[in-house]
């Protein structure tokens, strides 16, 4: 069977010590159910059946999908289908997974915004895309969108020769963690996509006065900077929506 375009695009990650590396940065446990992304050529897959209980793998390309039936786990699941229209498990898990690049944003959001969402997620993902949802220089539309909800964090910087073929960008392994005690409710999600959008479109002024911005911040004790940080944002929000 010849081999699809779609899997000779791919970038694996088959070092099995590298692979060891990632997780040994994750809270992954025998009694966890992980969720994998692109399973690949299954090399992930297998290391992540030895850590936990249940392994439910995600393949879209139909030759790959055929390698590795019969050859996994019996602790592993796997699904030849696209994750992205894919119900979420109802029961917690967790998500690690070496995604499709091109799908960075849209795999983010069907997690993240999911009535299902996991505990934690840890996402190989292209550098660049990791800069920009957890904010790391400053605050992005995507880390905005992310941050009342979820811990973000970039936590290992990989070689492009960890990978096969290696990557023309660099990659990371970043962490989302859900938060126990969100800084904001699912209902106030669209009332926060409005202002930072639009104060990031537009500038803060458009939302706020100076007097305002001033009063809000020095009352809740935090010092103004020139580039906004996410408790800045959170605090100003709250001040406009009861203003």
């Amino acid at each position: 069977m010849p081999k699809s375009a779609y899997s000779i695009s791919q970038n694996f990650l088959t070092s099995r010590r590298t692979i060891a590396r990632l997780l040994a940065l994750t809270d992954l446990s025998p009694a966890d159910t992980v969720l994998e992304i692109g399973t690949g050529k299954g090399h992930i897959t297998r290391a992540l059946a030895e850590r936990c209980q249940q392994v439910l793998t995600y393949e879209i390309d139909p030759f790959l999908a055929q390698r590795l039936h019969g050859s996994l786990p019996d602790n592993v699941r796997l699904f030849q289908r696209d994750f992205l229209t894919a119900p979420l498990p109802r029961k917690p898990y967790k998500v690690f997974a070496n995604i499709p690049f091109n799908h960075t944003t849209a795999i983010i959001r069907h997690l993240t915004t999911s009535s299902c969402p996991p505990d934690a997620i840890w996402l190989i993902m292209e550098k660049g895309a990791a800069l920009r949802f957890s904010g790391t220089s400053r605050e992005s539309a995507a880390s905005l969108l992310l941050k009342p909800w979820w811990d973000v964090h970039i936590r290992y910087h990989l070689q492009r020769q960890d990978f096969h073929p290696a990557p023309s960008v660099d990659c990371v392994l970043m962490e989302l963690r859900r938060k126990p005690a969100p800084d904001l409710s699912p209902r106030e999600r669209t009332s926060w996509q409005r202002f930072t959008t639009q104060a990031l479109q537009h500038g803060l002024r458009g939302m706020l006065t100076s007097r305002q911005i001033n009063a809000a911040l020095r009352e809740a004790n935090i010092p103004m900077s020139a580039t906004l940080k996410y408790v800045q944002w959170l605090c100003l929000f709250r001040w406009w929506r009861h203003s």
